[in-house]
């Protein structure tokens, strides 16, 4: 170990309490560090992704998503149920079938879910009634999710005890986002830039 009177033991201990900006440094007459910039984003910049309606009130709240969206051509899978709804000027596409090119050109997609886990903010698909096969939640650039209140748990091992395991699962927390090597955040490379979820309860 240096003993006190080091010289290069003092420039050391020097440069660090300039770098933190504590008194006694600058060793040698060096400026003090630059600040450190925090322009990052603290917030998701979304004023809502979740709207809440009760059993009678889905077709509406729907309705009220799409047309917010501007979304007249949306992709629906089996079992969704919502043919009846009346959802004036929206055409639904039937999910099966459909290409990657024809996924991609339409507005948005809508789906249930098989499960929802409340600490993480996932909702879990498992292609079954209502979801239909992954690609329609990758593709399109909107998903809008239908969960009933019952089917949200509030930790990972729950929503386990609650899916087949021999079906495939595709687990969404948020809109898709990735960052390239200089750490410029891009939404939608893998999945919609947009996730809305309505949650429907009593």
């Amino acid at each position: 170990m240096a003993p006190r009177g080091d010289p290069a033991r003092a420039e050391v201990l020097a440069r660090i309490r300039t770098a933190l900006g504590t008194p006694g440094g600058g060793a040698g007459g060096d400026p003090p560090a630059a600040e450190v910039p925090r322009g990052y984003r603290a917030g998701a910049g979304l004023e809502t992704a979740v709207r809440r309606c009760g059993p009678a009130g889905v077709a509406q709240a729907v309705r009220e998503a799409l047309a917010e969206r501007g979304a007249r051509r949306v992709v629906v899978p089996p079992g969704l149920g919502l043919e009846a709804a009346g959802l004036d000027g929206v055409t639904l596409l039937a999910g099966d079938g459909l290409s990657p090119g024809a996924l991609d050109a339409a507005d948005g997609v809508i789906t249930t879910a098989a499960v929802a886990i409340a600490e993480t903010g996932t909702i879990i698909l498992d292609g079954g009634p209502g979801q239909g096969r992954r690609a329609l939640s990758l593709v399109p650039d909107y998903h809008l999710c239908i969960l009933d209140a019952g089917q949200i748990v509030g930790i990972v091992p729950q929503a386990l005890g609650r899916l087949d395991h021999h079906r495939p699962g595709t687990w969404i927390s948020g809109p898709s986002a990735t960052s390239d090597i200089e750490l410029d955040r891009v939404q939608g490379v893998h999945g919609p830039r947009t996730l809305e979820v309505i949650l429907v309860g009593p």
